[in-house]
């Protein structure tokens, strides 16, 4: 049983809490917390005390003082008015962990908000009721203002729940329920739509995703090294422990557990060949990289799941402080780093595809034996060349763009939202460039038998055969590349 706000969130926790495998409650302490700073805030807003949030306007209103009559209408207009996203919606998934981070933020209680509140979100997620949220609108500071006000719009019966694939009005999914609208009180509002989990949700999906394809890329590599007789020496462990990277030293390692025990590794041991091209020699330096980026971002986002992200946080009855909790840079940056570091995976790919291509050392042009009438392999190069183009184009950072808004009061912003979306898009490109490379991998292995590679190489290279049969004459390609990438995306190949 996972207690919100009181234990660590971590990648694993949050997706088996979304996917109903670990429960979640608010524990006996937690619901202490929140109490209280709810007493906290009631007690400012009898004192007529002037706080931001509180009872004052929001961004360049924050000078304007709002009557104790109004503030609870002051809560509702803000979830209206801040709900301008646009473009189609991100997934149910997206929405699900977006409420889970924010219920585990306001569970520390700092954030004001009534227990009642806290407990209907909670009820959302456990039943799936996921609101529906546009992609575009965020900039990232004060936190995902847009997104968060359409995710929980359907508190006050507003906005809309998926509902299977349908998309429902949320006031006919709460009567349906048997649940009424809540009415917001001071400070609840800003509570919810301030911080940073449209951010957060889009990194954890991201990281969730790379962690495999880290390791997947290494099986592609070694799948290729295998195809094209390349050498097994440049991953030895003396070569890395004198430039000791954490992901270069797992790589290297990983690179020799794929390649153990293999026969068609030792039969060219003697050969003439000096070197192999830099995109199978360097994996450990280039995949290393990656994998250096990954643990960074993983580690700034286990702290942001851990943290209070909205704005003002309550410390008292006469204190609360308005600060930038709900800045997005710290993940912004980050997330534009790992971006580049999984376009790089793509990159070295598509590489390493081209040579499969070249007809070299045993291997036939374009990897058919009956080069002319059949172009073979030749066309799936050009897709990942696209692919990965495709991939730079997306690795510009937005975290390095700012735009002033809310009249310049707002005058930095982390445009990290679009750091996350821009980095699940190239996590999705990834994805369909590994196909290709294991697609094409798998086909140069067949030019090497009887040799036999190690048991992890073997075992995916019936995976692929179980899907995609070896091609001896030209034929539609479109089906075995999908075949692929089905592979890939529902994670079917061995990689450990």
């Amino acid at each position: 049983m996972f207690k919100y706000g009181i234990d660590k969130l971590t990648l694993d926790k949050v997706k088996n809490i979304s996917n109903g495998k670990l429960k979640a409650q608010i524990d006996p302490i937690a619901k202490e917390k929140i109490i209280s700073c709810r007493k906290k805030v009631d007690t400012i807003t009898q004192n007529n005390k002037v706080v931001y949030g509180i009872n004052t306007g929001f961004g360049p209103l924050c000078d304007v003082q709002i009557s104790p009559e109004e503030t609870n209408l002051l809560q509702k207009n803000l979830l209206i008015t801040h709900a301008v996203g646009v473009g189609e919606n991100i997934n149910k998934e997206l929405s699900k962990i977006m409420m889970i981070c924010k219920v585990h933020a306001l569970c520390q209680g700092f954030s004001g908000v009534r227990l009642k509140l806290i407990e209907r979100i909670i009820y959302f997620i456990e039943n799936d009721l996921l609101p529906t949220v546009p992609k575009q609108g965020s900039v990232g500071a004060s936190g995902d203002l847009a997104p968060l006000s359409h995710l929980f719009l359907p508190l006050i019966g507003e906005g809309d729940f998926w509902v299977g694939n349908e998309i429902l009005p949320a006031k006919d999914v709460l009567k349906s329920h048997h649940l009424k609208p809540l009415e917001l009180r001071a400070k609840e509002g800003l509570g919810l739509i301030n911080g940073t989990q449209f951010i957060l949700a889009h990194t954890i999906t991201g990281l969730l995703k790379m962690e495999y394809l880290l390791d997947l890329a290494d099986v592609s590599g070694a799948m290729s090294i295998e195809g094209y007789k390349g050498s097994a020496s440049p991953f030895k462990k003396e070569l890395h422990s004198i430039r000791p990277f954490k992901g270069n030293i797992k790589v290297a390692e990983r690179m020799e557990y794929l390649f153990k025990d293999s026969q068609n590794i030792t039969s060219h041991e003697n050969c003439e060949r000096v070197q192999d091209p830099y995109s199978m020699r360097c994996i450990p330096q280039v995949h290393g990289a990656s994998r250096n980026a990954y643990y960074h971002l993983l580690e700034l986002a286990e702290i942001e799941m851990n943290s209070v992200t909205d704005n003002p946080i309550v410390l008292s009855e006469t204190e609360a402080i308005s600060g930038g909790n709900f800045h997005g840079q710290p993940l912004a940056m980050a997330l534009d780093y790992c971006s580049i570091a999984a376009a790089e995976l793509g990159n070295i790919a598509d590489r390493r595809c081209f040579l499969l291509l070249e007809g070299k050392y045993g291997l036939p042009r374009l990897l058919t034996a009956k080069g002319g009438l059949n172009s073979g392999f030749m066309i799936p190069q050009y897709t990942t060349a696209a692919l990965v183009t495709e991939n730079k184009s997306l690795c510009f950072p937005p975290s390095a763009d700012s735009i002033p808004t809310s009249l310049g009061q707002e005058d930095h912003v982390s445009m990290g939202s679009i750091s996350g979306r821009k980095f699940n898009q190239i996590l999705e490109n990834l994805e369909k460039i590994l196909a290709i490379e294991l697609m094409y991998a798998a086909q140069s292995l067949e030019f090497r038998r009887p040799n036999t590679f190690s048991k992890v190489i073997e075992k995916n290279h019936e995976i692929i055969r179980e899907k995609v049969d070896k091609l001896e004459d030209d034929r539609l390609l479109k089906d075995d590349i999908n075949n692929m990438i089905s592979l890939v995306k529902n994670k079917k190949f061995i990689v450990k």
